[in-house]
């Protein structure tokens, strides 16, 4: 269970009551409207992470291997789709933990993400295999 949506709203009330015992209703006033703010620059940040995302094709990335790179467990879906500043292509059943999704790049490499309880879990880049029948050496001369 995610203590994170008991411990939240229970410590919001603690600091309304908080505020309530030491200044009155100046105090509510003044925690509500400090609360109201975080909760409008939470909603302003996710709103424009997805205004960016929507400008770009789903699952698409600059460079996966990049990608790969900058990736940290723990991260959470909305951090990743910030770096990406793209919506991550579902690869799992949906409404089905752990989510997984992947990003892949102009050159076929692809990320597959997985995600567990909205937090980065696991990922895995993966590369096309080069043909082997493709011969070494100056591919742009002709053959007389």
């Amino acid at each position: 269970m995610n203590f994170r949506n008991i411990l939240v709203p229970v410590g919001l009330v603690m600091v309304l009551v908080v505020g309530f015992r030491s200044y009155g209703w100046m105090g509510v006033a003044a925690v509500g409207g400090g609360v109201l703010m975080w909760a409008l620059l939470h909603f302003t940040r996710l709103m424009n992470v997805l205004r960016k995302a929507s400008d770009r094709p789903i699952g698409h990335v600059g460079s996966a291997v990049m990608l790969n790179a900058r990736l940290q467990a723990g991260v959470s879906l909305m951090h990743v789709v910030a770096m990406t500043r793209s919506l991550g292509a579902l690869q799992s059943p949906e409404n089905e933990q752990p989510e997984v999704y992947r990003w892949t790049d102009g050159t076929h490499s692809h990320v597959t993400c997985e995600f567990h309880g909205g937090k980065l879990v696991k990922w895995a880049l993966e590369r096309p295999v080069a043909p082997e029948d493709a011969p070494e050496g100056d591919a742009g001369s002709a053959a007389p």
